[in-house]
């Protein structure tokens, strides 16, 4: 039995004496602790060191009263594990040295065991449940197929992925068939963590926002709901849309227990979007963290106010920025655990 489930109380929609609170990349760069290790040991090691995955997923929480860890890892693990050899740069971010440019190339892309290829994901859960010791719920997760596809076809970041959308436009049934290798990978990954013991899987589809609302349900939503359709029996699910507002109204129709935000909607749009039936996670801007701990206080009881206690889940509209100072974390945090009601 979990000792604090606040978090879970909100996924299913139970009333609550104030919402949870945790934030996307929590176990990050802005802890100076996170730093450390990071001068010591590259990132995909940290990822694939079960005992270095597990220390930095409780560094947030030892130093702060949040209501969830999330386990840290990267969404890329699941393309390496494919065949996919993504590196980390320093100053670039992800990259691949053979992307994905045709159809060829997809055919050779395999469905691997996961527990031969992600076992040290597994082995991080264990490890972080120990710790953990029923206080709070820990959170699996995973890339969207979509946004997966878009970084095995650009070979990196980009601000607009024109190469992946020109690729998927170009050979539709090859980025189908990328797509969906993604899904079975991601499906059996996720199936796995619930299995280890996570209480809560979320899919972040970061890249969504740059389809149009018609390509949004053929080249990411359908993926999406076939991962909600095959997990939501065995735990929660929630789906995360960055700049995804426009599909709202058919997630809600779909089996996911909550509805991440970004923060570009306004709370009582995305209330009526989802008819006032779903939970709802977000929406702080990430970048209002630098305004003051006052201002942070204050914006973060409005935010609630707007939402409503219940249904809700305080976080970050997309994850922490690194050079946020750790004060104004707390204040975030601290304002969602000091709440009371009118």
């Amino acid at each position: 039995m979990i000792k604090n489930d606040l978090y879970l109380k909100a996924l299913r929609g139970e009333t609550v004496e104030r919402p949870p609170v945790w934030m996307m990349r929590q176990a990050g760069r802005f802890l100076p602790e996170f730093r450390e290790l990071r001068d010591k040991y590259d990132f995909f090691t940290r990822c694939r060191t079960p005992e270095l995955a597990s220390e930095i997923t409780m560094m947030p929480i030892r130093r702060y009263p949040l209501d969830a860890a999330i386990l840290f890892s990267d969404i890329l693990v699941v393309p390496q594990a494919m065949g996919m050899d993504f590196q980390m740069v320093e100053g670039t971010g992800p990259w691949l040295e053979t992307p994905i440019r045709t159809p060829e190339q997809v055919k050779n892309i395999i469905v691997p065991d996961v527990d031969d290829t992600l076992g040290y994901v597994f082995d991080a859960i264990e490890l972080t449940l120990q710790k953990l010791d029923n206080d709070i719920p820990l959170i699996g997760f995973a890339g969207s197929p979509w946004t997966i596809l878009c970084y095995c076809i650009e070979g990196g970041g980009s601000k607009t992925f024109d190469i992946a959308k020109a690729f998927c436009f170009q050979h539709p049934e090859a980025a189908h068939e990328l797509l969906q290798k993604i899904t079975d990978t991601t499906i059996a990954y996720l199936k796995r963590k619930v299995e280890k013991g996570v209480s809560a899987v979320q899919v972040f589809d970061s890249w969504g926002g740059m389809l149009s609302p018609e390509d949004y349900q053929v080249y990411s939503w359908r993926y999406i709901n076939q991962i909600v359709e095959a997990l939501s029996p065995l735990t929660h699910v929630i789906a995360f849309g960055k700049g995804c507002w426009f599909a709202l109204e058919e997630m809600t129709l779909s089996k996911v227990s909550a509805l991440g935000l970004d923060w570009t909607i306004r709370p009582e749009y995305a209330r009526s979007l989802t008819n006032h039936t779903m939970t709802l996670q977000g929406n702080f801007d990430p970048a209002r963290l630098h305004s003051s701990p006052e201002t942070i206080r204050k914006m973060v009881h409005e935010m609630i106010s707007r939402f409503g206690k219940d249904r809700y889940i305080v976080n970050l509209g997309h994850g922490i920025l690194p050079n946020i100072p750790l004060e104004n974390a707390e204040a975030f945090i601290r304002a969602v655990v000091d709440w009371k009601p009118n």
